[in-house]
């Protein structure tokens, strides 16, 4: 692949090696409208606005209570037994609140499950200790941890720990009641692994992006879901409440990366949930969306997990911190769209995304332009693509737009070959200064021919002929006067001649040097650091298109070298290969 990159630290989508957490590991739906309309105000949520019990006051013992969604949109209660609090058990000043937690449905799936999180979990008085969090390191268990709700409103800094330890006594008390053997306890506490939900890509794409390693800004815990239910046909805001689900996400569309919890309270036309991050990006705009359960899956390596449809969005999820999300309903998130357009044959697929965290828009774009692609092609192939793509946005309150177009040639995918560069470039731009991109448009026409132009020879138009020079022929040139050279390009079945022109400078009288002729699709671009507009201006002006031959005249000057560049037309095809040929200058 062409004009991929390595540069150094930038703003980038948090890889989902940190995206872990009790959150989703299940979204299914169907199709979305383009940019949902806000949501109903007369569909309130019900209010809870509830007490926080002091974890100080929770005792080894305690009866609690709870709630959580295990299939549509009505909680359904859940009762359980403190076992102990862990001291600073998830950060420092934030303690951890050990409970053993049984139902009909957690007995039925072995344990508390991935979706759970957020579930509030009540004393015998009905204050509001906390929100079910995180489970045992080493598989499904009805223990829990319970992130305290007096401090889901204190958002902390601090990295989300990846392992929670328990000391040896403590692990004993785990095992002494409950049937988690005390080697099992000793693993101590963990967010379950918070895959990505996915909509719009299939799994086998999505696994096989996962495998891409110089690709830093794509997650690497994803699996396929599904987009957001169109208004009407789906919950509304009213379903999320206290142990109802609520769901947040990245981006909705044809490619919807979200993820479904649980609802810990709701108060003043706010909602706070999950009682662990979901991407930990602090002040953020998360899209906030309801979610209808299906059912819980039951898994005996891992956690069990929530299947779920996703409602149209109903609000901002403004605060993403260590011990929860939050915000308010109403407002939806200001959105950057993405739309994608590719023809094969006969047929042709528009798709529409709707990103709300800037730092996702690399992978939104890379899902949403293979997501397209795929959708026409309907099938892994070789073959060719011509690839229109444009960039628009504001640094600050100045408008910019960039825009390219490039041939891609692919002996085994070309779908997937031709799905990376634009979201490359999407996540260089990051780096610049208060950059916003309003839009991203690609259009990309696909057929079946993989075949390749092979650069094979030069020739100078010369005394009224074409004339083959080589390293032993040379070309022949006079300053101040155009060069005229023919680029011979050959293919499996055809061979053509590209004409290029290039003036040679008056001061190269007497010189000598060689002309390179070298394909567009040997290039390899650097993005590099692009810390200004105007270096992404001029990085994507010099873009030497796959299907272009770039020719380099070098010559050794009385005083200093000179070097005269010039580019052909594009072609029909990929151009490989190089050659060179000594030329004298009069």
């Amino acid at each position: 692949m062409r004009n991929s990159f390595t540069a150094g630290r930038r703003r980038a989508l948090a890889s989902s090696a940190a995206l872990t957490g009790l959150v989703l590991s299940g979204l299914a739906a169907t199709s979305v409208s383009a940019q949902s309309a806000p949501p109903d105000p007369s569909a309130d949520p019900p209010a809870d606005c509830a007490v926080p019990f002091p974890v100080a006051d929770v005792a080894k013992g305690d009866a609690v209570n709870g709630l959580t969604v295990s299939d549509g949109t009505t909680p359904e209660p859940f009762t359980g037994e403190v076992l102990g609090v862990l001291e600073d058990g998830i950060a420092a000043d934030l303690d951890m609140v050990m409970v053993r937690l049984n139902s009909a449905e957690i007995d039925r799936v072995g344990g508390i499950w991935s979706g759970m999180s957020g579930s509030p979990v009540y004393a015998s008085d009905g204050r509001l200790i906390g929100a079910v969090a995180y489970g045992l390191s080493w598989g499904p268990s009805p223990v829990a941890g319970v992130t305290p709700f007096e401090e889901m409103d204190d958002y902390l800094g601090g990295v989300a720990p990846r392992r929670i330890p328990v000391t040896k006594e403590q692990a004993r008390a785990i095992a002494r009641d409950s049937e988690v053997t005390r080697a099992q306890a000793e693993q101590g506490f963990a967010q379950l692994k918070m895959p990505m939900g996915v909509s719009g890509v299939r799994a086998g794409r999505l696994a096989q992006a996962k495998r891409t390693k110089q690709h830093p800004w794509l997650p690497h815990s994803t699996y396929r879901a599904g987009a957001v239910r169109a208004a009407g046909q789906a919950p509304g805001a009213e379903t999320i409440e206290a142990g109802g689900n609520m769901a947040a996400s990245l981006s909705y569309g044809t490619v919807t990366m979200a993820a479904v919890g649980t609802a810990t309270s709701v108060c003043d036309g706010e909602v706070v949930g999950f009682g662990h991050p979901m991407t930990f990006l602090g002040q953020t705009t998360l899209s906030l969306h309801p979610a209808d359960a299906l059912y819980i899956q039951e898994d005996s390596v891992g956690s069990p997990y929530k299947m779920a449809n996703l409602g149209s969005p109903v609000g901002t999820v403004t605060d993403d911190h260590l011990s929860g999300i939050s915000g308010p309903f109403g407002p939806l998130p200001e959105t950057s769209a993405i739309t994608s357009h590719a023809t094969y044959l006969t047929r042709d697929r528009t798709g529409e995304t709707h990103v709300s965290v800037p730092e996702a828009m690399p992978a939104a774009t890379f899902y949403q332009v293979l997501s397209t692609n795929d959708r026409v092609r309907d099938g892994y192939g070789k073959g060719s693509a011509l690839l229109d793509w444009t960039i628009s946005g504001h640094v600050g309150a100045d408008p910019f737009e960039l825009s390219a177009t490039d041939r891609y040639a692919s002996e085994w995918d070309i779908t997937y070959e031709s799905a990376w560069p634009v979201a490359d470039l999407i996540w260089a731009l990051s780096s610049i200064s208060d950059l916003s991109i309003d839009e991203v448009r690609t259009d990309n026409a696909i057929d079946d021919d993989s075949s390749t132009w092979r650069v094979v020879g030069v020739e100078q138009y010369r005394k009224g002929a074409w004339r083959s020079v080589s390293r032993k022929v040379p070309a022949l040139a006079k300053a101040g006067r155009k060069l005229v050279l023919g680029i011979n390009l050959r293919s499996s079945a055809d061979r053509i001649r590209v004409p290029v022109r290039m003036m040679v400078p008056r001061k190269a009288g007497g010189s000598g040097g060689r002309i390179s002729a070298l394909g567009g699709g040997m290039m390899w671009s650097e993005l590099g650091n692009l810390h200004t507009i105007e270096q992404a201006e001029r990085y994507v002006a010099s873009l030497v298109r796959n299907d272009q031959v770039a020719v380099e005249l070098s010559l050794e000057g009385r005083r200093r070298p000179i070097t005269v560049d010039t580019l052909s037309d594009p072609t029909e095809k990929v151009v490989l290969g190089r050659k060179w040929v000594r030329v004298l200058v009069r």
